[in-house]
């Protein structure tokens, strides 16, 4: 794909893009279930065949990255290698294999004046996704969008455009093969900004948008569109450490909440240690960090111990996405959960505990999308939840809440049935 110069008129282009759109999801909104099955069976068996080919478009991207100064974490996210595209076929495949959404009946009931009503799974239409960096996003969004009958505008970062270019193409093929509409899937193929403004007000063309990336990112989405969003905020992501918590299961997963991946919205960015275990468990937790290589921003409190740095405020509340993390001391869990209710995200957030109590208490009193005992947020994720994949995090509180796969992706009718009924 080639970038359009800046001369192109990005209104006429975009109202193209959405025209198309409207009418590739009019057709797929009733798709047989095995041919979008196909689709992605086909652009799954595209991707391993294109790995090469989407690895020399990956090494451009990279290129332009380094140019542009990404950091580690954000280079991470954007590069692919034959491991990560072979994550992107199964994940297309997992997607196929899923019960398709579609036509589902969520409830069914009869009324005594002889109606029998069904409140039944249907596509949103047109969803527009906005990302950054991570080309992997263009074939998660793209194959979500098809198990649930939906119309895709994808408009990946300016640093992912060659890779999203060649996935869009697998998706294309897959499409072409089940005999389904391949503007079904279309990448935005421009980096001008001006093309997303545009993307935020296509109210005629676009049902929801879902963004997918930054704080800047989401707060211009927030901001500018007239399109309903499916808000994707920065993972602002806890661990708190309690009283109750067991040493060993504390440690592992500490360990692998901040380090398994730095770059990705479910890493840790923030560790609360009950005061009752700072001298145990909370010493072994922040040494074992910072051997591991983490710059660990404590309080006062943790200063203490050698190695720790001290936070400022802005730390917390912060989302480093490097191999950094805030922390600090708290009296007790309600001070834990004021804590996270004052500088969290309502992303994802984790307790270590053997308290089934204090679990409760953690689980009542937080209202994050996601919320854990004993596990890793970095098990924040729609894979990982049985979706096959995910379109995002929503941290928002409408209909779709946390990982978003495609039964995320419809929204529901009536359908209502008599026998010459009437009314009187």
């Amino acid at each position: 794909m080639k970038d359009l110069p800046d001369s192109q008129d990005i209104a006429t282009l975009m109202d193209e893009i959405g025209r198309r759109a409207r009418a590739a999801s009019a057709e797929l909104a009733f798709a047989a279930p095995e041919a979008k099955r196909r689709a992605l069976e086909v652009a799954a068996a595209e991707v391993r065949v294109r790995e090469g080919e989407i690895i020399a478009a990956n090494e451009k991207d990279m290129a332009f990255g380094r140019d542009k100064g990404l950091s580690a974490a954000m280079m991470d996210r954007l590069m692919l290698d034959a491991g990560r595209i072979e994550g992107i076929a199964r994940g297309l495949e997992a997607v196929a294999a899923q019960d398709d959404p579609v036509g589902a009946v969520m409830t069914e009931w009869d009324m005594p004046s002889g109606l029998h009503i069904q409140r039944v799974r249907t596509p949103l239409g047109v969803i527009g996704v906005i990302y950054e960096s991570r080309p992997n996003v263009t074939a998660d969004a793209g194959a979500l969008c098809l198990k649930s009958g939906n119309a895709v505008i994808l408009r990946g970062g300016s640093e992912s455009f060659h890779s999203s270019a060649v996935l869009a193409e697998c998706l294309k093929a897959g499409l072409r093969a089940a005999e389904l509409p391949e503007d079904a899937v279309q990448l935005i193929p421009t980096r001008d900004r001006a093309a997303v403004r545009h993307l935020l007000t296509m109210t005629a063309y676009v049902d929801v948008i879902v963004p997918r990336g930054g704080k800047g990112l989401v707060g211009l989405v927030q901001r500018e569109a007239r399109v309903p969003v499916f808000a994707h905020l920065e993972g602002i992501c806890h661990v708190y450490v309690d009283a109750g918590a067991d040493a060993e299961k504390a440690l592992k997963v500490v360990l692998n909440a901040k380090t398994r991946r730095t770059g990705i919205c479910g890493s840790a960015e923030c560790l609360l240690i009950h005061r009752d275990v700072l001298d145990t468990i909370g010493q072994g937790v922040v040494r074992a960090l910072i051997d591991a290589g983490v710059e660990v921003r404590g309080d006062a409190e943790l200063q203490a111990i050698e190695g720790v740095v001290a936070a400022t405020e802005a730390d917390y509340g912060r989302e480093f996405l490097d191999m950094i993390i805030a922390s600090r001391v708290v009296d007790d869990i309600d001070a834990a959960i004021a804590h996270i209710r004052q500088y969290g995200s309502n992303h994802t957030d984790s307790i270590l505990t053997e308290d089934d109590a204090a679990a409760q208490r953690f689980f009542q009193r937080l209202d994050s999308a996601i919320l854990m005992r004993n596990a890793s947020t970095q098990f924040a994720d729609g894979g990982e939840f049985g979706m096959g994949a995910e379109i995002g995090i929503a941290t928002g509180k409408m209909h779709a809440r946390g990982p978003v796969g495609a039964e995320q992706l419809t929204s529901f009718k009536y359908q209502v049935t008599g026998d010459g009924t009437v009314r009187p």
